[in-house]
Parts: C-alpha cells; structure tokens; sequence
C-alpha cells in the first residue's frame, strides 16, 4: 500500500480548500475553529495549543464519552500520530513518532501530565494507569519537539489531562457503564462556583475480570480541585489525586496462543500490579498587562507492589516546582511573543526485589535506593513580520541526575549526569482563516531512567548499573491542518535521525550482560494524518491513518533492517449516522501488514481487521444511553508485541531477550453499554 495517495488527496483538499476563501478573522478566533468542539473553554485550549508550528491535536472529551474508556487507547484512538495497541486490560502500549519501542512493559519516550503537572517520575519513567479518562475535560496532544512549551523534550513529546472545574462543569454528574467480563464502573461529580471561586470533584469505581484469564482489575480513584480568586488578576487553585489499583497481570503469550486461545493468561507467579499514590499540586496565575505568569509547587507518592519474574516493591517520592512566563507586544509595530518557563523535579526511591512465591515476597535479591533530578528551562519567541506568518525559535536545556545506591552489592552502585540543550525553529503560516501550514526543525533528548540504568543482568538475575548515554535526535517536520466546508485535516510528514536510541537488542560486543543498549544511528520518520468529512446533516466520517518508517542506519549487526513492533500502515475510521440526539457509528481498524517481531526481521506478525460499533440516544436532555460493541467479526490477531533479538519459537532455552512468549491478542469480542446524566 504506498502513502502518495493519501498524500495527494488531502494535499489537494487542503489546497483547494485555501483557495477557496479570503477572508480573515482575528488570530485566535481562527485558530479556535480549527477544532470544532460545543465547549468555550476546550476551544480556548485548542487555540492556545494550536500555536505550535507542529503536530499537535486537542482532543474533547465528547469524543470519548459514549466508550468504555479505561485507557489512553480509548481516548486518543483518533488523535493523529498516536499508536495505541492493547496488551490487557488497563495495560496498552503508547506511542508516538517510534517513542519507546524497545519497552515491553511500562512506558518511554513521553511525559505525560495532569493539568500540566507532570505525573512521570522524576527520572522521567511513567505509567498511564493512574489516569482516568472519565475525569478528563480534554487532553492536550503535543508530538515531539512540540512539547517545549511543556517543558518536554523527548522523541514522542508529551500529553496532558485537563480535569474540570468548577466553573467548567457546574452541577452533578452521574455515569455508570458495564458489560463482558464482569465488567462495572461508575462516576460521580459535582462542580460548583461562585463569585470567591470554585470547586470541582469525582470519585470513580472500576472494576473487571478482563477479557483474558487473570486479567482482573479493580480501581477506585478520586479526583478534584478548588480555585480561590485573591484578586481581579490573581487565582490560585489546588489540585488533588488519589489512586488505589489492583490488576492482575495476563502477561505475553506464544504465537499459536495469542491466535488459538486469545483468553488465556498467563498464572505463573500470580503476576500483577498495584498501585496506591496520590498527588498534591499548586497552582498560581497572575495576570498582567500584555501576558500571564504561572507558577506552582507538586508532591507526588507511589507505592508499587509488583509480582513479575521477581516480586518488585518499590516506594517513591517526587517534588517539583515549576514557573512559567508568557508575554505579547509589539516591538517597532510588530507582534512579538515571549515565553519562559522552567521546571525542577526532584526524586527519590527504595526499589526492592525479592524472589517470587506466587505473588508473594521470597528471599531478597536487590535492595537499592534511587535518586533523580530532572531540571529544565525552556524560552521561546515569536515573530511575526507579516500578517499570517510566524517564525518561530527557541530551546529547551536539561540537566539530569541519576544514582543508584546498590545496598547488596555497592561495587553495582553507579551515579551519571546529562547536561544537553534542545533547540527548535519553526514557522507557522496562516493564509485564510482556520487554515495553518507549518514547518519545524528541533532536537530532542532523552534521559535514561532507572529502568535502564539498574538493569537485570541474565547470568546472576541481579541488579547492575549500566552506563549509558543520552538519546539525541533531530526530527524535521511539515504539515498542515484547517477546516474548510466539509472538511477537516490534519496531516504531518516528518523525519527523526537519531544517535543512541534506547533499544532493548543487546550489544555482541559488551562484556555487560544486561538488554538495553545506545544503537548507533536509527531513522524514524512517517505520515500522521487525519482527515474528518461532515458528509450531510446527519453522517460523518472521521479517519486517522499512519506510516510509520522506522530503522537502523548502517548498523553493525542489523544493517539496515527495520525496528519492529510498529506497523508500516494503520488505519482507523468510524462512520457517524444521526444527530446529536440518537446515532449509531459502524468503526473499523485495519493493519494491512503486521510489523516486525524481532531486529533479525526474520518474523512478522499478520494483518487484521476489526469492525466495531457504538450508539447513543438521549432519552431527556441530560440523560444519554450508548452501546459500546467491539471486534464484532471475532478477528484474532496479534495487537502487541515484546520486540526481541531474533525470533525463537519455541524454545525455552532461549535469553530471556529472545523467548517467545512475546506476543498479545487484541482485544475479543465485547458488548458494553451504560448511561450518563448531568443535572
């Protein structure tokens, strides 16, 4: 399937589009149409994240709403140039622009935030669990080098949860949804506001058996936040988060089993993943004449009781403060923009593993305590020299440090510090109203975390330091995005070299036995694109499409070989019949080729299609049933995979790097449905 016409169909609408109208509004009104969304207070997100000359995208959470949504794959399966494939139950692997590939378990390669806060630890490994999309007002999608003003600066680039306020989401609201599997959740939320100020909260309950054998999850969350106005120009607001998880772990399946037997789990040592955190934030805004400054203070906490290969227990500790300027003016009668800001993140760990007795603790076999620091500071400025155009420039620096106390074995003990600077030019053109063209160059760096440093080591299954440097590439980006007649786009071509990409193939040459290694020099680049036709009054259609390019550079050992676990193509799209008060959306997936399970690429998992749909009807205004329906053909297929050195079916023996019990179905056959009221 090549690319070039899916390229010049939406370069030619695009085109087309443009041409067809002159007229121009104020800047912001035209950026705020590029989303179309029913609430004032997402469309004045979108046009403040519509500022960035790069793929970005926000994301209403009306366009979840009528969804189980229980993950970021749930919420974001539409967002351009996010790869979201299941593994079980709450677990999906996340991805964008190539982030993380060589992680089989957990998350990298992202930040990933809650009204701006960041929630990855301060050595910058993260988990998606402890974010609920029933919670979500909108999320905020920055790829890439995108990410600075987020004081991000990684290869996938960073997304942010905004939860509701008070003002934002007055009055109750009542949700409850369920279906296969024993599957239950409820919400309830309130929001209130007054002249002083405002408070919002909810507290959700969740709980599954999974669609695959030991896969049960049990969840309750509680989430809220109350905003004091001091003055006409000053609020501050406080956030609160609480968070107890339970979910068993179905874990990775052979190839014959993922096809054959999608629900079985795997029981072996009773796997799973609690969680019990909460998160305390701070923020302050201060309006000024011209801009806004913000600034604010963080305490996250996490206990982590983690039953895998060994038995994990590891309790964290993380603080932040953080600051942000943003100023607008002119400069000899032109419009110039400054932002600042910085962010200091600072953490602390006890990480103890213990030999497995079936989900129990054992004899000890690592103790170590961890510190981090993550500090950045990031500035950008913009011009415009002519009405429309924008150029663009800024940087963002970083400076981290990692320590790993080894209290077993102190000679495994190890410190390391990176100090690196990210800067990014770009341009944004506006020509006619809610119609943007852009272009971009920036530099992203990635910081090794614990994960990484205090690896495994597979001839004593103890825990080593393993030095390593810093990821580094530099991505080229173009696009466009806009709204015109029936249309709506968003398409980015971009390509990313990078040097010392963080991937798990082991290097032949290392006398470290460990699995993550720096590569030499890998390549990623690809298309993210979507494309939302309203066809009539009463049918639409939406699609998403990616291609994902992704490989070595004269490698030693793999030439040029491709990296797996991405597939070249995806496609997503669902067709919308009906009004606002009653519809049904026929959706399908499709993966016309499987990507590459190994670095070898001597194995590929197949293709697949999946036909889904959803409706929904509002039986009195406020009140709304839907039907969440899923895989309805009953496809199997493979929808993740655990990348490893060279494809070894079957045989035990094999490094734990190369065993084949690396495979996860997707999802099988479902029905869900529910109703919600707000009043």
């Amino acid at each position: 399937m090549s690319i070039f016409p899916v390229l010049r169909g939406v370069s030619l609408c695009a085109l087309a589009c443009s041409l067809s109208v002159t007229a121009r509004a104020e800047e912001a009104a035209e950026q705020g149409r590029i989303i179309v969304t029913a609430s004032p207070v997402v469309e004045e997100a979108a046009a403040q994240v519509l500022r960035a000359p790069g793929g970005v995208d926000v994301v209403p959470a009306g366009e979840f709403g009528d969804r189980l949504a229980v993950s970021l794959r749930d919420a974001l399966s539409f967002s351009p140039g996010v790869y979201t494939q299941p593994r079980f139950g709450q677990e999906v692997r996340i991805s964008i622009r190539g982030s993380g590939l060589s992680r089989g378990y957990h998350m990298r390669g992202l930040t990933l935030l809650q009204d701006g806060i960041p929630i990855n630890m301060a050595d910058d490994n993260g988990d998606f669990q402890e974010l609920d999309p029933q919670v979500f007002q909108h999320l905020e999608v920055y790829r890439g080098g995108n990410a600075l003003r987020l004081g991000g600066s990684t290869l996938g680039g960073a997304i942010n949860a905004v939860t509701p306020t008070g003002r934002s989401a007055p009055g109750a609201e009542m949700r409850v949804d369920g279906g296969s599997f024993d599957t239950l959740r409820a919400k309830a939320a309130y929001g209130y506001s007054d002249g002083r100020g405002d408070a919002w909260a909810a507290l959700t309950a969740d709980r599954s058996d999974g669609d695959r054998d030991h896969g049960r999850r049990r969840a309750l969350r509680f989430n809220g936040n109350v905003g004091l106005k001091l003055n006409d120009r000053v609020e501050t607001r406080f956030y609160a988060s609480v968070q107890t998880i339970r979910q068993k772990l179905s874990g990775a399946l052979n190839e014959g089993d993922a096809l054959d037997h999608p629900a079985k789990g795997n029981f072996a040592g009773d796997q799973a993943r609690n969680i019990d955190s909460i998160r305390l934030q701070n923020r302050t805004t201060v309006r000024l004449d011209g801009g806004e400054l913000a600034f604010g203070v963080y305490y996250n906490a996490k206990a982590l009781d983690h039953p895998i290969f060994q038995l994990v227990d590891q309790k964290s500790e993380d603080r932040g403060v953080f600051a942000s300027l943003d100023l607008a003016g002119h400069i000899g009668g032109v419009p110039v923009e400054l932002t600042l800001g910085g962010q200091a993140r600072f953490g602390q760990g006890r990480f103890r593993q213990f030999v497995n007795l079936n989900g129990r603790a054992g004899a000890p076999r690592s103790y170590q305590k961890a510190r981090a620091q993550t500090i950045n500071g990031y500035g950008e400025v913009r011009v415009a020299p002519v009405a429309g155009l924008w150029l663009i420039a800024g940087g963002i620096y970083s400076h981290g440090e990692r320590r790993l106390d080894n209290r077993f074995t102190p000679v495994a003990s190890g410190d390391v510090s990176f100090d690196a600077f990210a800067p990014k030019f770009g341009l944004l053109f506006e020509p006619v109203q809610a119609v943007q063209f852009y272009a971009n160059y920036s530099r992203s760096v990635e910081l090794p975390g614990f994960i990484e440093l205090g690896q495994t080591q597979f001839d004593t299954l103890a825990v080593g330091f393993v030095p390593l440097r810093t990821q580094k590439a530099w991505t080229a980006e173009i696009g466009a995005r806009g709204t015109r007649g029936m249309a709506h786009w968003d398409i980015s071509l971009y390509r990313a070299d990078l040097r010392g990409e963080l991937l798990q193939y082991g290097a032949g040459d290392s006398a470290i036995p460990a699995a993550t290694f720096n590569a030499g020099r890998t390549r990623h680049q690809g298309v993210e694109a979507g494309l939302d036709l309203a066809l009539t009054p009463w049918a639409s259609l939406r699609q998403v499409y990616q291609y994902s390019d992704f490989r070595f550079r004269d490698d030693a050992y793999f030439g040029n070989n491709r990296l797996p676990v991405v597939p070249r193509h995806f496609y997503r799209a669902e067709l919308k019949l009906g009004t606002e008060k009653m519809s049904i959306s026929p959706a399908v997936e499709w993966l016309p080729q499987g990507a590459w399970v190994d670095y070898a690429n001597s194995k590929r998992v197949g293709d697949y299609a999946t036909l889904n749909l959803g409706a929904q009807a509002e039986v009195k205004p406020g009140v709304t049933l839907f039907l969440d329906a899923r895989n309805l053909t009953g496809e199997r297929a493979v929808g993740d995979i655990s990348a490893v050195v060279r494809y070894v079916p079957d045989n035990p023996a094999t490094l734990a790097n190369e065993g084949s019990a690396i495979f996860y179905p997707i999802e099988r056959r479902a029905f869900y449905g529910g109703v919600r009221a707000r009043f």
